[in-house]
Formats: C-alpha cells, sequence, structure tokens
C-alpha cells in the first residue's frame, strides 16, 4: 500500500479540491480522507506543496511506430507521456502500415504492454489505408481494443462516405476524430498579409470551418458522435458551441500552441512552426481560450507529432507539419492556473476527467475503487525543456530550451510509481 499524503488532491469528479491523503492498495484507490485521518502501515510519499491530480489523458498522440520508428517509437513515446504528466494516450492511425487491420492494433497494444509506460488506446483509421474509399473493419477494430476511429490528417472527402461512417460507429457507441480541413483550399500557413509577404501559400481559416459545419450537420442527421480535433479558429468554435445548443453530440479539442502561439511564429520560416491546422491570428488563440473556459472546448490535448530533424531543416515549403508536446502541454497550460485565468478544477477537467468521458474509459477520477492513475505536480517549480530532458526520439518543438512551469514529480498507473 502506499499513502500520498499532505498534498493538495484536485478531483472535478468527486468535488474535491482540498488537503486530502489518498491511500493506495492493489491498483486502485482505496480510501481518500481529509489531512491525517487515514492510519495505516503503508509506504508514503509525502506529496507536501504538490497537486495531486488523476492522470491525464491525451486524445491525440502520434507514436509513429509501426513504420516511422525513426522519429517515434511506442516506447519512447510512452516515456514522453510519462514525463508530462499522462497516464493515458489515444495513438491515431498514420502508421504504417495503417491501423486498419487487426494486426496493427494488435501490435501497437502488445509494444505498450511491453514498454509498460503510459496506457494506450489506438484509435483505428476510418478508411482502409486512409484513402477515403472503403471503410475499415471498424467493428473488428472496436472489438480489439480501438476507442475511436479518424482518418487523421487525410479528411473523409466524400460526404455520403462520412455518413456511412457516422451510422455505423453510433451503433458502436464510438465517436469519429475529424481533422477538419478541406485539403484543396489548404497551403503551409494561415492566409493572411504574412502570409503574402513570406511567400508562403495560405490555408484559409474556412478550410477548417467549413467542414467542421458540413460534419455536425452529418452528426445531426446521423445522430452520430463527432469529435474535432485540433481547433484552430474563433469562428469554428462559434460552429461548434451553437452545435452544442443544437444538442449535437460533438466534443472538441485544442492544442497549447494553437493556444499560446500565432502565425507571427512563422515570420523568418520557423519551420518549428509549421503545422496543421496552421497558427492563426491572436483573435483566433484568445477566442479558443474563452471557449476552453466556458466548455465550448472540451479538452486540451498535445498533437504529439514527431519529426525527425532532416524533415524540419529544409525549406519551408517541404518541411515536415508538425511539433512534439507531451512533455510541454501540462506546464503550457499550469501557468495560465497560477496567472489566475483558469481555475485548478477546469484544469484537471480538460485534462483528464473529460478525456475519459469522451473515449468512454472509466478514468480520470481519484473516486475510490477507481485505477489508482495519478499525476503529482509541483506548480512552482521550473524546469528547462532541453534535449537532455527531452525522452522522445525527436526535438521538432519551438519551445526548445525555454524554461517552463510545473514539474510533474511523479506519476502512479495502476497505483505502481512509475519512473521519470
Amino acid at each position: 500500500m502506499i499513502l500520498i499524503k499532505n498534498g493538495l488532491l484536485i478531483d472535478p469528479s468527486s468535488q474535491k479540491e482540498g488537503e486530502f491523503d489518498l491511500l493506495i492498495s492493489d491498483g486502485i484507490v482505496k480510501d481518500v480522507q481529509p489531512k491525517g485521518k487515514i492510519v495505516c502501515d503503508a509506504k508514503i510519499y509525502d506529496a507536501s506543496n504538490k497537486w495531486v491530480m488523476p492522470g491525464f489523458i491525451d486524445l491525440n498522440v502520434h507514436l509513429r511506430e509501426p513504420g516511422f520508428e525513426k522519429k517515434e517509437t511506442i516506447a519512447t513515446g510512452t516515456k514522453a507521456a510519462l514525463a508530462g504528466g499522462f497516464t493515458s494516450i489515444c495513438c491515431m492511425p498514420d502508421t504504417n502500415p495503417v491501423n486498419d487491420s487487426l494486426q496493427v492494433t494488435n501490435y501497437i497494444l502488445q509494444k505498450a504492454k511491453e514498454a509498460n509506460n503510459a496506457k494506450v488506446f489506438p484509435i483505428g483509421a476510418l478508411s482502409v489505408g486512409l484513402e477515403d474509399n472503403d471503410l475499415s473493419p471498424l467493428s473488428k477494430l472496436y472489438n480489439a481494443g480501438c476507442v475511436a476511429f479518424s482518418n487523421d490528417s487525410f479528411p473523409i472527402k466524400s460526404a455520403a462516405m462520412m455518413r456511412r461512417a457516422l451510422d455505423w460507429c453510433a451503433m458502436l457507441g464510438v465517436r469519429i476524430h475529424c481533422h477538419e480541413e478541406d485539403l484543396s483550399l489548404c497551403g503551409v500557413m494561415n492566409e493572411s498579409p504574412l502570409s503574402l509577404c513570406l511567400g508562403l501559400s495560405g490555408s484559409p481559416s474556412i478550410s477548417e470551418e467549413i467542414m467542421i459545419a458540413r460534419d455536425i450537420e452529418l452528426a445531426r442527421y446521423t445522430k452520430g458522435k463527432i469529435h474535432i480535433c485540433h481547433v484552430s479558429t474563433a469562428r469554428s468554435a462559434k460552429l461548434i458551441s451553437r452545435a452544442k445548443a443544437d444538442g449535437i453530440d460533438v466534443t472538441a479539442e485544442v492544442t497549447p500552441h494553437h493556444l499560446f502561439l500565432t502565425q507571427d511564429e512563422v515570420s523568418g520560416y520557423n519551420t518549428l512552426c509549421k503545422v496543421f491546422p496552421p497558427l492563426r491570428l491572436k483573435e483566433d488563440s484568445d477566442a479558443l481560450f474563452n471557449a476552453l473556459l466556458d466548455g465550448t472546448i472540451d479538452v486540451v490535448v498535445s498533437c504529439h507529432s514527431p519529426q525527425d530533424s532532416d524533415s524540419k531543416n529544409t525549406v519551408f515549403d517541404l518541411a515536415s507539419f508538425g511539433l512534439i508536446g507531451l512533455q510541454s502541454t501540462v506546464s503550457l497550460l499550469i501557468k495560465c492556473v497560477l496567472d489566475g485565468k483558469m481555475t485548478k478544477k477546469r484544469f484537471v477537467e480538460v485534462l483528464s476527467k473529460r478525456p475519459a468521458e469522451i473515449i468512454n474509459k472509466n478514468l480520470g477520477s481519484l473516486q475510490i475503487g477507481k485505477a489508482a492513475d495519478i499525476c503529482i505536480i509541483d506548480p512552482h517549480k521550473t524546469w528547462k525543456y532541453t534535449k537532455e530532458t527531452i525522452f522522445s526520439k525527436s526535438y521538432n518543438t519551438p519551445f526548445l530550451n525555454k524554461e517552463l512551469q510545473g514539474k510533474v514529480e511523479a506519476v502512479f498507473v495502476d497505483g505502481i510509481q512509475k519512473k521519470l
């Protein structure tokens, strides 16, 4: 048994925020009592001046394995997840081969078991090969362990096919995670006067918004469930808000880079800030933050997208999209709590409670009887984000060598403390 004492426990699912002690036994939360009330023979973890929370859950991670082990492996990605406070992650299907078969799903789950780091929940490919022609064997993938389906960065172009997919996933009771971009409108950065000055092709905000509008209406018609990935524009947030008000089953996520960076970071052709959807305007990031606070946007994700250095150290047009974020996401968001812009309760909701609900997993809670997946953070401790502190195989992040706020001190998965 392990007794976590003297910490500030924050658990929205049980409406607890205060000085509570927590007892772990046999992989579950055995007891939660006010400070000093639990007396037993147990190993003590002193969490003085630290926050004790349900382990965080990331709904959008690219683990790259199988096929792109040069960029990341399941072992390195799940290790980075633990270091970032994530006890569970959902991995996208853009591997090689694509996760559209039982063999790939089983391979991912076996590799995650061998790594023995964070829990891994695969997101299956919506279409075979992500090629937008035929639906994958969704029922078989679901039964094998896939918690949702997505076509990742290859959005379904055909409304008819998206309708069929929504009907099928509604039957299974799972969501389609939608990368919302009309690729015929997309360039390499946000369409704006800056993109013209830089001579780079632009992606207008409507490239995202028209796809969101389409899929919202399809979800309305089919009564299916959709999850909007990495929302990037103010108008997108409005569309999602209206859909929720209409009773459509839509959830949404945002990344730290879309919250805290703007298109100005691309000046100087900084390929580390080449992402899709692209970084937008300050008014967009402000609107997204407000939407996160009011519940329009449900969760924060890292959208961890490892890329090898060669694919970033090239001209902007040819550089790969994406940045890593498993170890920086929590620190970037925790500063908002310390600055008084976000409550501790909302912080835990968007990183733990709501993600668990979206994938229908009995996680994200420190209630008695729940899995002892726990993250302990020293919110006031700063640390430097360097190549030496990064567990990912890739280093493509604009936050490299920056001082970050809030240090993950301990992570427990099923009651076992993991080495960080």
